[in-house]
């Protein structure tokens, strides 16, 4: 299956594993970028692996 071009708050949440609340805050301090189209809010598909991809990589005991 092809990736999508872009994705609903509902669908970044499933497929990024982080919270509602965590995607409205990283939409809020612009390090996703969202567009509108009617009432629904849609996340680049590419802006949401580029942040995931720039969180910092898990390190154990630290």
């Amino acid at each position: 299956m092809e990736n999508p071009i872009a994705v609903t708050i509902p669908d970044a949440v499933r497929m990024s594993g982080m919270s509602r609340t965590s995607i409205y805050e990283a939409l809020k301090r612009g390090d996703i970028t969202a567009r509108k189209a009617g009432r629904r809010t849609l996340i680049p598909f590419a802006d949401l692996q580029a942040y995931l991809a720039s969180l910092p990589q898990y390190r154990a005991g630290a």
